[in-house]
């Protein structure tokens, strides 16, 4: 791609392209697209106005009572008994749960949520720098608006800190496309002395990018500090009380409702008894949940929900759309339906329904009437290196022992504490009257692995292997060690992905070409894919909220007490390895 297409695209309209949306507005040019009748919503006044809105390509060139003089093969509609608002937006979009950014962009473009905003964690830690950032630059030609955040750290402890080289961190804040640093796991280490990180931070508001941070139950005094040190938005508040918190600190916050936090509901009703009635600085989000959560939506299913609570339909509308433009510094050109706006609209049948009949994605229809159009499902993934996942090493039974004396128990989901195993760990196989199974964790490469054992995960899982994790390296559980050498031997065969295995027989098995993490299929096929796997699990013994956030965060040093990871068993407060992995 040329320069001037890269300008343009992520910059500015040229000017030859300013001066054919210009000659629409002065009655030279047709408009491709009108909107007759349109009762739509007006941020700048907070009001429902009716006006007829012109669309030019991708762009909004004129939003008034006129229509234009010319009309030739422009597509006129009429919106009367209609409701227009502006594309939805979600600001803290994590697409790498199963699904791709593509395929879920496609979702839930189809569903009102025009524009996402992502973490760029997986192709941080995957791909080389020159193909992620020609990745991004790819995906940003789509219909819906693709942008992306900086990650700092890669929230793991890794055998190997390339992925971190400043130049990548360098290229990655900078980018266009990358609209804000973080979601900063890390910064109990910058508050203890990680300079580097800080560093960073302050290029990012050199560069006038908000960060976001990931603090759970942080107190006054510890939000007082992140905000000395930039932390402009966090979406972590899981009570009214710890909302009201951010807000009186002067942080943008974000009101999560996800698959393990499904607060919503409770969040609002709590800000509300405590007195919140101004929403501008408040944002909404899914937190990247996995497939099934979106059965009933995107950020439409977050508005009807906060109309459902009481909240204001203008404000309900906004927390999903111009609040979160305005927080990025995007409302010129994304959050409004006004002159010089990306032409992202959903057309509603009826205000207190979300969900929209119609959907304008860049000036293309995606949904129209009901019916799905202008997406393509292809994605030529492979183009960027992102490529089927290939084991090329062999494991055997015998290279498996359990004599670790420290285990691993769930607690929840996603939070790991330390417990000491009471089992003889000898045998090669575990009785299924309790809950603790034999856990290993190998090398992608096949060059390390760690063996312990795990609480909690489930009672009668026999051979459980999965490829998706944080890193992409290998976890096996099960009651048997042979069947779970038999799920590696499946999950070898088919590429990567899931593999549930019984009596030598495979019983499940969800596959994850891209990378051994995400599916080429599209969402819908993901969800099938998921519920019923996960069904297969919760039958086993597994008991929490969501088993796709558990295998995702085994390694994750972010959370409490401890975790797996590359260089060992890790304890998270005290910074040390406890048990490192042994090479093969």
């Amino acid at each position: 791609m040329g320069d001037d297409r890269m300008t343009e695209r992520l910059y500015r309209w040229t000017k030859q392209r300013l001066r054919q949306q210009l000659a629409v507005v002065q009655g030279e040019k047709a408009p491709s697209l009108v909107l007759k009748n349109a009762n739509y919503l007006n941020f700048a006044r907070r009001k429902w106005l009716t006006a007829n809105i012109w669309i030019a390509g991708d762009r909004i060139v004129y939003v008034g009572k006129d229509m234009p003089a010319n009309t030739n093969n422009t597509e006129v509609v009429d919106c009367n008994n209609k409701r227009v608002v502006p594309g939805y937006i979600e600001h803290h979009a994590h697409p790498f749960q199963l699904y791709n950014p593509h395929s879920f962009a496609k979702y839930a473009s189809a569903r009102g949520t025009t524009t996402l905003i992502n973490d760029n964690m997986m192709f941080f830690l995957h791909l080389e720098k020159k193909k992620a950032l020609s990745l991004i630059e790819e995906l940003d030609k789509l219909p819906t608006s693709m942008f992306w955040w900086a990650r700092y750290d890669p929230q793991t402890e890794l055998r190997d800190e390339e992925p971190l080289s400043n130049s990548k961190m360098k290229e990655w804040l900078e980018h266009p496309l990358v609209v804000q640093g973080g979601e900063l796991t890390a910064w109990p280490k910058v508050l203890n002395g990680d300079d580097s990180t800080l560093h960073w931070m302050q290029e990012t508001t050199r560069l006038r990018k908000p960060i976001e941070g990931h603090l759970p139950g942080a107190s006054e005094r510890t939000l007082a500090q992140m905000a000395l040190l930039g932390v402009t938005c966090d979406h972590e508040a899981i009570t009214g009380e710890e909302v009201v918190r951010r807000l009186d600190l002067g942080y943008t916050t974000s009101l999560r409702h996800s698959s393990i936090r499904p607060d919503l509901p409770k969040l609002f009703k709590e800000i509300q008894e405590l007195g919140v009635d101004y929403f501008e600085r408040c944002l909404l989000t899914t937190d990247g949940s996995p497939p099934s959560f979106y059965e009933q939506g995107v950020m439409d299913n977050l508005i009807r929900i906060a109309l459902d609570s009481g909240i204001d339909t203008i404000d309900a509308y906004a927390m999903a759309s111009y609040n979160a433009a305005k927080y990025y510094q995007l409302d010129h050109k994304l959050g409004m339906i006004a002159p010089g706006r990306i032409a992202h609209l959903n057309i509603l049948d009826d205000i207190n329904n979300p969900t929209p009949t119609s959907v304008i994605a860049k000036g293309q229809w995606i949904l129209r009437n009901g019916r799905e159009c202008n997406y393509s499902n292809e994605f030529p993934w492979e183009k960027y290196g992102i490529n089927s996942y290939e084991i090329d090493w062999d494991l055997h039974e015998d290279e498996l022992h359990f004599s670790m004396p420290m285990g691993i128990e769930m607690v929840n989901s996603v939070i790991l504490k330390p417990y000491q195993i009471p089992i003889e760990g000898t045998t090669h196989v575990l009785s299924t009257e309790h809950d603790e199974s034999f856990f290993v964790m190998i090398d992608k490469h096949g060059e390390w692995h760690i063996a312990t054992m795990i609480k909690g995960f489930a009672t009668h899982v026999s051979g459980f292997a999965s490829s998706f994790t944080n890193t992409g390296d290998i976890i096996l559980i099960g009651k048997n060690v042979s069947d779970m050498v038999a799920a590696f031997q499946a999950l070898k065969e088919q590429r990567g992905g899931m593999t549930l295995v019984e009596e030598g027989e495979v019983i499940g098995r969800i596959e994850l070409e891209l990378l051994g993490i995400l599916s080429s299929k599209t969402m819908e096929g993901v969800m099938e894919d998921e519920k019923n796997f996960v069904s297969l699990l919760r039958e086993r013994g597994y008991k929490h909220e969501d088993p796709i956030y558990s295998l995702l965060f085994f390694s994750s040093t972010h959370l409490p007490y401890i975790r797996v990871t590359q260089r060992g068993i890790y304890d998270v407060k005290k910074k040390t390895v406890l048990f490192p992995a042994i090479m093969r």
